[in-house]
């Protein structure tokens, strides 16, 4: 800790010194371009600090030399302290998929926009324990890096500007207009750290990744094309504890010594309460029994003892997990969960292209295709559990769900010129689906019959988005610009079910068990469950193929009353055929109070449709819940037993935002302030609630849930309303001295979401006191608390003719663990009850060198002195596997990384 707080001192001296040596040396070249901004104005481009709303502007291009990260999200999470992402894990399809958040709010809750187009979102469902839970976020992750020029991250709501989900903001990536060279990179690296916990040695997560862009001109009025190719191929980690539980009882002892004898006691029965060979097994594990070394001479008089099943299943059950992993060669870490990072293989292929028509208009395209394979761990079956069918997986097994994400995008319009009036009419398509397939796992109910590997169904989400949009200025006072436009948006959201045994649960006739025919049992009749373990496939019952459309018209004014007073005005009016209209607004205003000092403020109203999955989705997953795995079931909407237990048809969520802010120049030494204060109040807003077990419901609902064969279910809903309050500083400074070029840069987002008012639950709700399931403390956790309240990042870049040096130190603030601890032991979960995780600062270092014009090469380590989150408590470790909390992270949970990039361009 004492080395991690010097690096950190020594960071802020060398800001302030390096501020201080500025100001005082004649000789500086201030050279001061200033960063100029498209996004929050239609208007054109614009000076960052003359802006009327908060703009962070980030150079991809020029940062991904030197930084460590490799994909959007990530990069994005290190670099703007607004925006938070973690890697997650053993969360099924969010493990390849890192929920995204601006300033606290939900991951839905920011738009995306590539080229200044509308992005899709992911087919994805955050159903599970992560933050984020109940959101459909965009994919970041599908758009390769090393296409982007620049991002633009527009701190502020503009859903009047933009349309529905920007509440929090937009994020718009600008990608390479490059020509004429040929640039790539070779990344390799992997997290260097004593924390692995496997037999790979302290060096794991191993990541290769290769990029190319080549562009040139096409003609010769500006036209260009521009293509990125990347793939990237990542190992995972292994951050679980050493297994601690219980694996092996005594019967899997004798089972053992049985099959070594070539005699396989579960061939012997299908259901241990129904079989005609009850005396025979008897007899056997009479037999077999004896061979287990290590049983005392009291316990074998005991099963000798013993002559019917019953009597057996009584005394069998005893753990003997330390015995037999020295028996059969096995130590406790073959038994971990994969706890850390998924496997990935990732390839994709980007291209941007303008061709003009003539001197006023031009064409353009752009939009790429991405193929990701992940593959991700479930919980460990061990051979003690009846989910395990040890005649084919005597020593348990690991399911493994495997995920096949594609992601296609195109847009193409022209624009131009006409009468004053610039045009810009385009369509924009993105498709993005997730397909699972579930490996090195079982049906358990089929027994011998099981495959080990099950087409489990997946999920689509398409988008097709039509804009026309038109803007002029006039030479009017200091300049008026009127946009206007409309847009028509058209969504499909698709499910589709898996192959049979993905899902069904069998009898012993190896027939789809109906509810009243036999099941198969293990040996202490335990009934044997169905569906693909780990991750149940999609029902036919599940499958949607759900459509709905949207049209919109804005209108968007920009007054420059004097050289001091700019006012920006927006409206806008949008219908969806799913749920109905809604209008927004929104005014801002920057006053230049100094020729270097700016006052700016803004208000607006806006609004984020339900999404078409929010609506529709509908699934049936074994679920932990209440210390039981249970079959949940995730009802859509508008399903009858949402109905039955009054959950309302899902509307729109609503927000009220305001901001005030201030930007400072100091243009002698290039430095700039600024400082931005934020309130948004969000109605209705959508969750997911908790599960509603079948012995809590009313009567009528108990009857659907035994119809729908589930335990709990859970349901989308408009339940609460929240207020988010916070405060951005940004500090920027460089300076050139002869050869030497410098950057320093301070950024902090403070913030804080919180329910207000009464939960939107229904009399039905109230009356059988469930609101704390409707909306519980665990929410509660996830929506306040499980986002850092403050994250600030100091970063400094030093270059030297060939050489280049980078050292950032990011604070991250201390987060809830959503995890429940009931530390009074009175059966409630109180709001001081949670596993904290406190505050860390993370280093982050690259040195980089140019060996000719051509040729350079990045070493660099991120995460430097290999912190970790705190310590999970033990009774949420799950037996020693989550030594860190799996649903909350502030910047994951995998060590230091260390990285060598080679650099080229021709």
């Amino acid at each position: 800790m004492k080395n991690r707080k010097t690096i950190f001192s020594a960071s802020v001296l060398f800001f302030l010194g390096t501020y201080a040596y500025a100001q005082e040396k004649d000789t500086v070249k201030t050279a001061n371009v200033e960063e100029v901004v498209i996004l929050g104005s239609r208007s054109g481009a614009r000076s960052k600090v003359d802006s009327p709303v908060p703009v962070d502007v980030f150079n991809i291009k020029e940062s991904s030399l030197v930084l460590p990260q490799t994909n959007i999200s990530q990069i994005l999470n290190a670099i703007a302290p607004s925006f938070t992402s973690t890697v997650q894990t053993n969360s099924d399809g969010t493990d390849h998929l890192d929920p995204a958040q601006l300033r606290g709010l939900g991951p839905d809750q920011v738009l995306v926009l590539v080229n200044g187009k509308r992005r899709h979102t992911s087919a994805l469902v955050n159903v599970n324990g992560t933050p984020g839970r109940g959101t459909v976020g965009t994919d970041l992750n599908a758009i390769p890096s090393f296409a982007i020029n620049r991002i633009e991250v527009l701190r502020d709501g503009a859903a009047a500007q933009y349309g529905s989900d920007a509440i929090a903001g937009v994020i718009n990536l600008g990608l390479k207009r490059d020509t004429g060279k040929l640039t790539g990179q070779f990344t390799y690296g992997g997290n260097l750290t004593p924390a692995a916990n496997d037999h790979t040695g302290n060096f794991d997560g191993q990541n290769f990744q290769v990029d190319l862009n080549y562009g040139n001109k096409i003609g010769k009025k500006g036209g260009f094309y521009n293509i990125t190719w990347t793939s990237q191929f990542r190992n995972p980690t292994s951050r679980a504890g050493t297994e601690s539980g219980a694996i092996f009882n005594a019967y899997n002892a004798i089972e053992k010594r049985a099959s070594n004898d070539g005699v396989n006691l579960s061939s012997l029965f299908t259901n241990i309460g129904n079989t005609p060979n009850s005396q025979q097994i008897v007899n056997y594990i009479h037999q077999y029994s004896q061979d287990v070394n290590y049983f005392s001479q009291d316990f074998q008089n005991q099963i000798q003892g013993a002559n019917t099943i019953g009597a057996l299943q009584g005394i069998l059950g005893a753990n003997v997990t330390d015995q037999e992993l020295a028996y059969r060669g096995l130590d406790r870490k073959d038994f971990n969960m994969q706890v850390g990072q998924s496997k990935l293989s990732n390839h994709q292929l980007f291209a941007n292209i303008e061709v003009p028509i003539n001197d006023d208009w031009k064409v353009y395209t752009f939009g790429g295709y991405s193929f990701r394979q992940g593959t991700s761990g479930g919980f460990f079956r061990r051979p003690n559990q009846s989910r395990t069918f040890t005649a084919i997986y005597p020593n348990g097994y690991l399911p493994q769900i495997a995920t096949d994400i594609q992601d296609l995008s195109l847009s193409a319009g022209i624009k131009g010129n006409w009468d004053g009036w610039n045009i810009d009419f385009s369509n924009t398509f993105g498709q993005n689906s997730f397909d699972y397939n579930i490996q090195n796992t079982g049906n358990t109910s089929l027994r011998f019959a099981s495959p080990s590997e099950f087409r489990a169904g997946g999920l689509r989400f398409s988008q097709n988005t039509i804009n026309l949009d038109f803007s002029k200025k006039y030479d009017v006072w200091q300049g008026i610009n009127i946009a206007f436009g409309a847009e028509h948006r058209y969504e499909n959201f698709k499910i589709t079910a898996g192959e049979e045994a993905s899902y069904a649960t069998y009898d012993v006739n190896g027939n789809v068990w109906n509810g009243t025919t036999q099941r198969p049992t293990d040996f202490f009749g335990n009934a044997l469950p169905g569906g693909s373990q780990v991750f149940g496939g999609f029902r036919p019952e599940n499958a949607v193929n759900r459509n709905r459309q949207s049209v919109a018209g804005y209108a968007d004014f920009e007054f420059n009353f004097t050289d001091w007073l700019l006012v920006d005005a927006a409206a806008r009016y949008e219908n969806y055929s799913d749920f109905g209209s809604t209008f927004n607004y929104k005014l801002a205003s920057r006053v230049k109070l100094d020729k270097n000092l700016n006052l700016r403020l803004a208000g607006s109203t806006g609004f984020r449709a339900p999404s078409i999955h929010q609506i529709y989705y509908n699934v049936t997953s074994t679920l932990f819940t209440n210390s039981q795995l249970l079959e949940v079931g995730t009802f859509s909407n508008d399903s009858r037993i949402a109905g039955l237990l009054g959950i309302p048809k899902l509307k729109q969520e609503t927000s009220q935002s305001a901001s005030v802010g201030f930007t400072y120049r100091i243009p002698s030494v290039n430095l700039t302030f600024t400082a931005d204060g934020y309130f948004t109040k969000i109605k209705n807003r959508i969750i997911l609630t908790d599960q509603f077990t079948r012995a809590a419901v009313p009567e009528d609902a108990k009857i659907a849930f035994d119809e729908a064969g589930v335990g709990a279910g859970q349901f989308f809903a408009n339940a609460i309303d929240t207020e988010t309050k916070g405060l951005d500083v940004v500090i920027a400074h460089n300076a050139r001295f002869s050869d030497v070029k410098l950057d320093n840069s301070f950024a902090m987002n403070l913030n804080q979401t919180r329910k207000v008012g009464n939960v939107h639950s229904s009399g039905l709700l109230e009356s059988a006191n469930l609101e704390n399931t409707y909306f519980s403390e665990r929410s509660r956790v996830f929506l306040e608390e499980a986002v850092p309240r403050v994250k600030a990042t100091l970063s400094h870049s030093l270059s030297w003719k060939n050489a280049s040096f980078y050292l950032r130190n990011t604070y991250f603030g201390k987060v809830t663990g959503a995890d429940l601890v009931d530390a009074n032991g009175d059966g409630i979960i109180g709001p001081n009850e949670h596993q904290i995780i406190s505050d860390r600062v993370i280093t982050d270092i690259s040195v980089a060198y140019q060996f000719t014009k051509n040729v350079g090469l990045t070493l660099g380590v991120n995460n430097v002195f290999d912190i970790y989150p705190t310590r999970n408590l033990p009774v949420s470790t799950n037996n020693d596997q989550f030594i860190y909390s799996r649903s909350t992270s502030q910047f994951g949970q995998n060590g230091r990384y260390v990285f060598t990039r080679l650099n080229f361009n021709f």
